[in-house]
């Protein structure tokens, strides 16, 4: 169990294998073997508790360094919140242990895990596969990369707590439609904001409620 409220706690990181073994260790300096672990955690996929999202490069352009770590996710963000104990007011007053504090709260993490899970959703009607994409050292990253089987088309997904997007939320969207050209079909924020609309620079708003296949 300790290890799954870990693996809480990282919803929505890529915190490597040792930080999550000093999560599961709870401080007390006994980390759970390697040998132990990786069944447990081979079981806990299969039965699709953890839906971890691969790292990939989109496309067979020239992008290198890619950070091939996936990211951390539950089979539901509710799930995620229950294993570590975080309750209505504790998410709203930015309460709890965040693996990404320089980045947003637990609530953020939460956020976007929920988005992650709802894109999957909609992508596998498609069908097409989902990913995430971070360049080294964090230098370049989108949330969620979605590429359709068929043709390979891209559209690429930022997710943000907040109903207002500025230039630094878009940037890293931006780069990559220089990266992909035509193979980009749509840049898009998803919020919490009330309406849906798009950007002089063409990337897309949208609140996550409205989200659609």
């Amino acid at each position: 169990m300790a290890w799954l409220r870990a693996y809480a706690a990282a919803v929505s990181t890529t915190a490597s294998w040792d930080k999550l073994r000093d999560a599961a260790s709870g401080g007390t300096g006994t980390k759970p073997a390697r040998s132990t672990t990786v069944p447990y955690v081979d079981t806990l996929t299969r039965l699709r508790i953890l839906d971890e999202l691969p790292a990939r490069i989109p496309s067979r352009n020239h992008l290198r360094r890619l950070t091939q770590a996936p990211k951390h996710h539950l089979a539901d963000p509710a799930l995620a919140a229950r294993l570590v104990g975080a309750t209505k007011a504790s998410l709203l007053h930015g309460a709890g242990e965040s693996f990404t504090p320089v980045d947003g709260t637990y609530l953020g993490q939460l956020f976007e895990s929920l988005a992650t899970m709802s894109v999957r959703v909609f992508a596998g009607s498609v069908p097409a596969t989902v990913s995430h994409l971070r360049m080294e050292s964090g230098r370049r990253e989108v949330d969620l990369i979605v590429q359709r089987d068929l043709d390979r088309a891209v559209v690429a997904f930022e997710v943000k707590l907040a109903g207002d997007v500025g230039y630094e939320d878009v940037r890293h969207l931006l780069w990559l439609r220089e990266e992909l050209g035509d193979e980009l079909v749509d840049g898009i924020v998803l919020t919490t904001g009330p309406v849906a609309y798009r950007r002089p620079d063409g990337i897309a708003v949208v609140p996550l409620a409205l989200l659609g296949p």
